[in-house]
């Protein structure tokens, strides 16, 4: 931007000072002179300085264009390192169960790599949508079934979760997939 204000300043004081010269040419009519060559001289200087910075501003542009591309194409490298992380250890949980009585260990690996998945999560923002138990929300549920409310359920709760829901920042990334308690007559019709 600010090669961009520079670029227009020169433009407007060559431009002045070219008006300036020209003007002061005509006065002087009579008959060439050393001074008329030198204006031109200066004219043909600031048409390439001019030039130049156009050039040097195309230059620019491009290296911020690029620049923006690397950036949004590397924007995540951050959060996959993570998640290789979590990935070495699913491949590890899976090659102890493949021994011989690894079963508790894979329940065991698997349990860890999960905590670890979740903590890694968290880590970029993204935190888990509470349900159970709490009144339906459409902004952040999404209703998948509806049945009677047993006795002491309220109508219009959570009941049920099958797939939970995620916030990234303040923002829902996931809605939380859930059944839903209905009055005893809006589930009997």
């Amino acid at each position: 931007m600010a090669i961009l204000n520079q670029l227009n300043l020169y433009k407007t004081t060559t431009m002045k000072d070219f008006s300036e010269k020209t003007s002061e040419s005509m006065d002087q009519e009579s008959v060439e002179s050393p001074a008329e060559v030198t204006a031109d001289d200066e004219l043909k200087t600031a048409q390439d300085r001019y030039l130049r910075l156009a050039a040097e501003f195309e230059n620019y542009k491009k290296r911020a264009q690029k620049d923006q591309a690397d950036y949004t194409k590397y924007a995540n490298e951050r959060i996959l390192k993570d998640l290789l992380t979590v990935l070495d250890n699913l491949q590890r949980a899976l090659q102890h169960a493949q021994q011989p009585g690894g079963t508790t260990g894979l329940v065991q690996g698997v349990e860890l790599t999960c905590k670890h998945y979740v903590e890694t999560l968290s880590r970029f923002g993204v935190t888990e949508i509470p349900s159970m138990g709490l009144p339906f929300d459409p902004v952040i549920h999404q209703a998948v079934a509806l049945v009677k409310a047993r006795e002491g359920q309220a109508p219009n709760t959570v009941v049920a979760e099958h797939e939970k829901g995620y916030y990234l920042y303040d923002r829902v990334l996931r809605p939380a997939m859930v059944t839903v308690a209905a009055s005893n007559k809006a589930a009997g019709d």
